[in-house]
């Protein structure tokens, strides 16, 4: 095994078969070594005067201007603090067009100092000399390398939650140097095809990487990567940007974020009228406090402990509390659809994900009220604008007479007809209508098809399609899943086709039909979406909108 040296960077070196040690390993390099020998590896600081870490009050955006000239400061325009009121929930605000630089702090619950003002030093803190480089290969070496060199795994703070958990709160971009990447000892007698398997799997961590830690994140390219699947450890951060959250900018990330999760908990405060999270332990009290919409409340009450009954994370109080504050928020913010069964399925798949970028423990089994409240309220928070984020694209899906849905239950018996005639005329003779079967599909997006991990992966590519993957991709989706089954479906009569649609047998699928099925919507989308000509003869032309 050989490494090279990158101005004194450390290279990721991947062990042939031949090696005794049988895994990807990282293999320190002449500054390190010499840092080291000095007393220690020192962390980085602004310049020789300043002596701070970079640490929980510091950003990716910090670590930038550290090796970069500071910008005049005519450049940078500040707004008055204000009172932010109901309306100020801007649904249809974009991270990524919004320049506006507001600081606002994430206040703790017992009015201790705020998350962005810890040091980094703390008691759940481990030193950045824990720290190794990066395991980037000579080909994906970029100058900002060094920015989020890879952690060593660290011993799991009480309770599953990550040691450095403060400083992803701050920007999801500290995230990035902590991924854990096996040592030699850790897959000692591996077979080859083992070997090949992690080091495919860090060299694509890598490529997201360099994505995700320039200081204006280009979008297509992230969305190019994601198509495929986002690393269960990046996927927080990907998700937040894809969706316009997260600023692609690093310098407004700190600053957008805390504005944005502050505006939520204003906007829970008032619809509950609470302050500071008090009486919010309760759903009977949450249900009680005056204002409250009880039937939309009750709805929601009813709804959340019914969502993924199977899965223990959604069984604990906390978990419960959470959707239901998300739900109600969000369902009286838009009065013209408010709350609709099936929302609380869409909920889901942001909560998990979010959940799982603060934990080192297996995130379906865990219980959110195990977390300090502070990051209990950032994930809560930032579930609710991603949510909304979603719906705002699909948003006639849940309006009066849902029209949304319509139109893709019909456009799905369109494109059906297009892919197998033969199973459309059979559905035809045993009178069976789509919105029988695939209204369900249009309104929770095949989530009660499908596993929550199996929607996170199809969640993937949906957004990696763009403001049109829940809606348009969707439906190709849709398609391909129904075709999936035509020779079962066409041996069955009226009942067992209703029943088998009902409860697909998908139980056992796994990330790679997932996969498969996403391709072969694609292939159906790239034949069929905007053409017209290899419409069947005799069968009437499709909705205007898919032509």
């Amino acid at each position: 095994m050989t490494s090279k040296n990158y101005n004194g960077h450390q290279e990721m070196v991947q062990v042939d078969g031949r090696s005794t040690s049988a895994a990807t390993f990282l293999k320190s390099t002449s500054r390190h070594q010499q840092q080291q020998s000095q007393g220690g590896y020192r962390p980085l600081i602004f310049n020789e005067d300043d002596s701070k870490p970079f640490g929980a009050g510091y950003s990716h955006a910090d670590i930038l201007r550290a090796t970069t000239k500071p910008k005049s400061s005519s450049s940078s325009h500040t707004r008055l603090d204000r009172k932010i009121t109901y309306a100020d929930l801007d649904d249809d605000w974009d991270a990524s067009l919004d320049n506006e630089v507001i600081s606002l702090g994430v206040k703790s619950p017992n009015s201790s100092p705020s998350l962005s003002s810890m040091p980094f030093a703390s008691a759940t803190s481990t030193s950045l000399s824990s720290y190794t480089s990066p395991p980037l290969s000579s080909t994906e070496f970029s100058h900002s390398a060094d920015l989020y060199p890879a952690t060593r795994r660290s011993s799991p703070t009480v309770g599953g939650l990550k040691a450095q958990y403060e400083r992803i709160v701050n920007d999801p971009a500290n995230s990035l140097h902590m991924i854990y990447h096996p040592d030699a000892s850790a897959t000692e007698g591996a077979s080859a095809a083992e070997i090949e398997t992690i080091n495919a799997r860090i060299a694509r961590i890598n490529k997201f990487k360099r994505v995700l830690q320039e200081s204006n994140v280009d979008i297509l390219a992230l969305r190019n990567l994601a198509w495929n699947g986002v690393p269960d450890e990046l996927r927080p951060m990907a998700w937040q940007l894809m969706l316009g959250y997260l600023p692609t900018n690093a310098d407004r990330r700190v600053s957008t974020l805390a504005r944005k999760r502050k505006e939520y908990a204003d906007g829970v405060a008032q619809a509950f009228g609470t302050r500071g999270g008090a009486n919010m332990s309760s759903s009977n009290v949450m249900g009680n406090a005056p204002g409250v919409d009880q039937s939309v409340w009750h709805q929601i009450s009813i709804d959340v402990p019914r969502t993924n009954p199977r899965i223990k994370l959604y069984g604990f109080e906390a978990t419960h509390r959470a959707l239901e504050r998300i739900l109600y928020v969000w369902a009286i913010r838009h009065p013209a659809s408010g709350y609709v069964q099936g929302i609380n399925d869409l909920v889901t798949p942001f909560f998990q994900v979010f959940l799982s970028a603060y934990i080192t423990v297996e995130v379906e089994a865990y219980d959110p009220g195990l977390l300090p409240k502070d990051v209990l309220d950032v994930i809560e928070a930032d579930t609710f604008w991603c949510l909304t984020k979603l719906l705002d694209g699909i948003q006639d899906n849940y309006i009066s007479a849902q029209p949304g849905i319509q139109r893709q239950v019909a456009a799905l018996k369109d494109l059906t007809q297009r892919i197998d005639y033969s199973l459309v005329r059979h559905l035809q003779k045993e009178n069976v209508e789509f919105i029988q079967f695939s209204f369900r599909w249009m309104n929770c997006l095949l989530m009660r098809e499908v596993s929550v991990q199996n929607s996170i992966r199809m969640w993937d590519t949906y957004m990696a399609e763009g403001p049109t993957g829940f809606s348009e991709f969707h439906l190709y989706v849709c398609a391909a899943f129904l075709v999936k089954w035509s020779s079962k479906i066409q041996t069955m009569d009226f009942q067992e086709i209703l029943i088998f649609l009902q409860s697909p047998p998908t139980q056992e699928w796994t990330e790679k039909d997932i996969e498969l099925l996403l391709s072969e919507a694609y292939m159906w989308q790239s034949l069929f979406k905007n053409a017209t000509a290899h419409l069947r003869s005799g069968i009437a032309a499709p909705d205007e909108h898919y032509q």
